[in-house]
């Protein structure tokens, strides 16, 4: 007897069909309204929707034109939409769903005699994530015969609470679909782990144990198929010990585990560095996301600059603590990420010092710690910190938090040493009905904190520091910066913050937030880094720092002010010197920097305009101009003022690939303005229009890559 016969053989006495029987489509969403489905609340609308609704995510993954999405008038709005009874026929139910996660009170049911016998959720229970809807089904084989009814609930409120549905059936064959806690486990011999990456897919959670013990959750935008990019995972760390990496939901054929690639070098790094959106004399991580900077301090002979991090993301999420380290605030090595998020939540920003007199008791075999606080920005939002006597490995203090939750969402922990009171004093951002303040705290050893005043007025990421006015360390002010580089200029006892001035502007131009600074070098200088938004779209990196910023006090007739001015350090970048000289340039002459062509470029001018109304700089097609009338700086028709300095302006100009970084009046304008800029185009040109301008100098310095030393 042949196998064919034997198998129908076999059927025939069992009753079983030749084939799987059709599809029955239980629901599709394609007419304009639900019936005969029954609704109640406000969550579904009138009818089905047919995409994204406003104020939501892109949204993919549903069959046809129409779904079921819960976001009618956002996450607050609650329903529920009940099928029809129908008899379950097919061993499988079989449907879309995405959106949020909730355990109870969100998804779709089903339920045989009034009973709750299966249930499914969306994927999504953290801030960021997709709407993608994703192939789903239960198996109902042992109800097979039952009569029963599907229910859309959507109970839930707040981020992410509402759910997406769409192409409910009954079959026969189990759709490939998605598995629960898919697992690859290695041995960590090399350095990195290379996870592939797909921009905008669904995030899946992936937690890495070792040796059996939970590490860190990331999620991750897996690619399944062909990555976008590949993400290394620094594990030298746990060398020899037992790596497990689970997924919690997994297409069947996802080749996301099975392609990571262990190495002791980068997945396709061959032109790190070299990528045509690189920043070449400004920071950006290797590979993924950066946001604000973190935890800037001078420790051990380095900078150390620490920053907010996706390792894992083209994309802002995963917040870890990037770290870089640099001995001239020009060439910088980044090194693994330091804080990775855990139980308390994610690693938001803050500050740190260097615990000189060892009043913490971190500081071992004669060697100061340095000690970083942070915001664990999970539910409650609390400030913790970690330590090192090396500048390379942390350890999260076992006493943490170290500031219970004030107010939800307080963060950002700015801590330094104020010495007259010999104490730590944190500044702290925090909301309060509505309100945002600055909020003051001492310590005398940086694990105890009392609360002792707060200032309003100011925004997340605080910046606090001392510094002399006009050089004259007998008249020292207290300044206070929020994350917008806005600032106030006082006086402070240790306890009180007193504004003599009112909030004052900081940088003039575009994208430029969250800055921090070093305060604590030998040579008293206070040195801002901000974020730069520097998108970098088709790269597996994103966003990058700003120059480092010398920052100074000044006397003005309205009262002491700051100024931004690039460190001298960059100068070292300088490979090619064009010195025009003094000149006078009327409307008409001949372009001066006709003969120049580059892509990195300093420009340093100084110049008294006359009766010329504008004098232009074309620098990469980017349009830097000083009104000489009005007295302002514009580029790219971004403006700012910028007076005159006994008749004079000097005008300072940074090119990169990211941008333009400009500063105008003896650094009291600084206007930072990101773009992307064309690798052809490098010309420059210089015009004076409306009269002639008279140049003292005119500099052009073709700049070196700061990635190669």
């Amino acid at each position: 007897m042949n196998t064919l016969f034997k198998t129908t053989a076999l059927c025939a006495t069992l009753t079983c069909p030749a084939f799987a029987a059709s599809e029955i489509i239980l629901a599709d969403f394609e007419k304009s309204s639900y019936d005969p489905w029954i609704e109640t609340g406000e969550a579904f609308g009138a009818g089905p929707a047919q995409g994204a609704l406003p104020g939501q995510m892109g949204l993919a993954g549903f069959k046809g034109k129409g779904l079921v999405n819960t976001f009618f008038n956002g996450d607050d709005s609650t329903g529920t939409l009940t099928s029809p009874e129908f008899r379950i026929e097919r061993k499988f139910i079989a449907f879309l769903i995405g959106g949020g996660k909730r355990e109870h009170g969100l998804g779709l049911q089903l339920l045989v005699d009034g009973k709750v016998v299966r249930s499914a959720t969306g994927s999504n229970d953290q801030p960021g994530g997709s709407e993608d809807l994703q192939q789903e089904s239960w198996d109902v084989s042992d109800l097979a015969g039952k009569k029963a009814v599907l229910k859309i609930v959507d109970e839930a409120k707040g981020g992410w609470g509402h759910i997406n549905v769409d192409h409910i059936v009954q079959t026969d064959t189990r759709p490939k679909g998605m598995i629960s806690d898919a697992e690859r486990t290695l041995v960590a011999n090399t350095q990195y782990l290379n996870i592939p990456i797909k921009n905008g897919a669904p995030k899946r959670v992936v937690t890495l144990f070792v040796d059996g013990k939970k590490v860190v959750r990331n999620d991750i935008e897996l690619a399944d198929g062909a990555p976008d990019w590949w993400a290394p995972m620094d594990v030298s760390e746990w060398k020899g010990k037992k790596l497990t990496l689970r997924v919690d939901k997994l297409h069947e054929d996802s080749k996301a585990l099975s392609a990571i690639v262990a190495s002791n070098e980068m997945k396709d790094s061959g032109n790190l560095y070299e990528e045509t959106q690189r920043g070449q004399f400004h920071f950006s991580p290797k590979r993924g996301w950066n946001n604000d900077p973190n935890g800037m301090v001078y420790y051990n002979g380095e900078y150390h600059l620490f920053f907010q991090h996706n390792p894992y993301g083209w994309g802002w999420g995963n917040m870890h603590w990037g770290h870089a380290v640099s001995k001239d605030l020009v060439h910088w090595e980044e090194l693994s990420p330091k804080l990775l998020p855990d139980d308390m939540g994610p690693m938001f920003s803050g500050g740190a010092v260097v615990d000189h007199k060892n009043t913490s008791g971190f500081g071992k075999d004669g060697k100061p710690p340095m000690v970083l606080f942070y915001t664990a920005a999970g539910n409650p939002t609390v400030q913790g910190m970690a330590y090192s006597t090396d500048g390379r490995t942390f350890t999260k203090y076992e006493g943490n938090p170290i500031l219970k939750e004030i107010t939800p969402g307080n963060r950002d922990p700015k801590v330094v040493w104020h010495e007259p009171t010999k104490q730590w004093v944190m500044v702290l951002w925090v909301e309060v009905d509505r309100v945002n303040t600055m909020q003051f705290f001492t310590s005398p050893n940086l694990k105890d904190w009392t609360f002792v005043s707060r200032t309003d007025g100011f925004f997340e990421c605080p910046e606090f520091f001392e510094a002399p006015v006009d050089g004259d360390e007998s008249n020292k002010k207290w300044v206070l910066i929020g994350a917008s580089s806005e600032y106030k200029i006082g006086s402070f006892d240790g306890k009180t913050y007193t504004p003599e001035t009112p909030l004052l502007p900081g940088h003039r131009g575009k994208d430029f937030y969250a800055a921090q600074a070093f305060t604590n070098q030998p040579d008293g200088r206070h040195i801002l880094i901000g974020w730069w938004r520097t998108e970098t779209r088709g790269m597996p990196f994103n966003q990058s720092m700003s120059i480092p910023l010398d920052l100074h006090l000044i006397k003005t007739d309205d009262g002491p002010r700051m100024t931004f001015t690039p460190v001298k350090e960059l100068e070292v970048l300088r490979a090619k010197s064009h010195k025009i000289g003094a000149l006078s340039l009327k409307p008409g002459d001949k372009n001066p920097l006709d003969d120049i062509s580059a892509e990195l470029v300093e420009v340093r001018a100084e110049f008294e305009p006359g009766d010329a109304e504008e004098i232009v700089f074309n620098i990469r097609d980017a349009m830097v101009i000083y009104d000489a009338k009005k007295q302002e700086l514009s580029v790219n028709g971004h403006r700012a003022p910028a007076p005159l300095i006994d008749g004079k302006q000097r005008l300072t100009i940074y090119c990169d690939r990211i941008g333009i970084e400009a500063f105008a009046s003896d650094g009291q304008c600084f206007l930072p303005l990101p773009f992307n800029t064309k690798k052809e185009n490098r010309r420059f040109y210089l015009e004076s229009r409306g009269g002639e301008a008279k140049f003292t100098s005119l500099d052009v310095h073709e700049l070196r890559s700061a990635w190669k030393k």
